[in-house]
C-alpha cells in the first residue's frame, strides 16, 4: 500500500505565536498520536508570517507538541532532505524523505525548517507522511509559507515517528 502522505507549512507571526500554543494546548491527554500529529499541523499552519523571532518561538513551540507524541519516537536520523529548490511562485520546496526502521506500519511528522545563507530560521513547516509500511521509505514535500530569495538551506530540526 503506498503511503498517504500531507504537508502543512508554519511560519509566524507575534500575535498568533500564543494562538499555536492555544490550539496545540489539547494535544495531549485521550488524542491518538495522529490526532496530536495532525493538530500539531494545523496549529502550525495558522501561524502568519512574521518577524524571525516569532518564527523561532512558533518552531520551539512545535517542537516541544511534536516531543508530546504519545508514543512517539525520535527518528531524526530517518528523515532526509533533499535540496531546497524555488518554484516559479517563490516559495521553496524540498522533498523530505521517511524510512521506517520499525517492524510495522508507522506514521511520521517532520519539522522541516528554513534557513537563510547566514543560518537565520526563516521559515518552517511540518510535514507528515502517514501509513509508511514496515522496511519502506515514503516522501512528502515541505514548502516554504511565503516567498524566500537568495540562498536558502533546509534542516530536519524534530522528526517523530508513531
Amino acid at each position: 500500500m503506498a503511503a498517504r502522505h500531507r504537508t502543512r507549512w508554519a511560519t509566524g507571526g507575534a500575535a498568533l505565536a500564543l494562538a499555536l500554543s492555544a490550539v496545540l494546548t489539547g494535544c495531549s491527554g485521550d488524542y491518538s498520536p495522529s490526532d496530536t500529529a495532525s493538530k500539531a499541523e494545523s496549529a502550525v499552519a495558522s501561524i502568519a508570517s512574521g518577524a524571525s523571532e516569532a518564527v523561532e518561538s512558533a518552531t520551539a513551540e512545535a517542537g516541544r507538541r511534536l516531543d508530546g507524541i504519545q508514543d512517539g519516537t525520535d527518528v531524526k536520523g530517518d528523515v532526509r532532505i533533499g535540496k531546497p529548490v524555488a518554484g516559479s511562485d517563490g516559495r521553496v520546496r524540498a522533498e523530505v524523505t521517511v524510512r521506517n526502521t520499525d517492524d510495522s506500519t508507522r506514521s511520521f511528522a517532520v519539522q522541516i525548517d528554513f534557513k537563510d545563507s547566514g543560518g537565520a530560521l526563516v521559515d518552517t513547516a511540518i510535514v507528515t507522511v502517514d501509513h509508511v509500511q514496515a522496511g519502506e521509505s515514503a516522501t512528502a514535500t515541505a514548502r516554504s509559507t511565503h516567498d524566500l530569495s537568495g540562498d536558502v538551506r533546509t534542516d530536519v530540526a524534530r522528526a517523530v515517528r508513531y
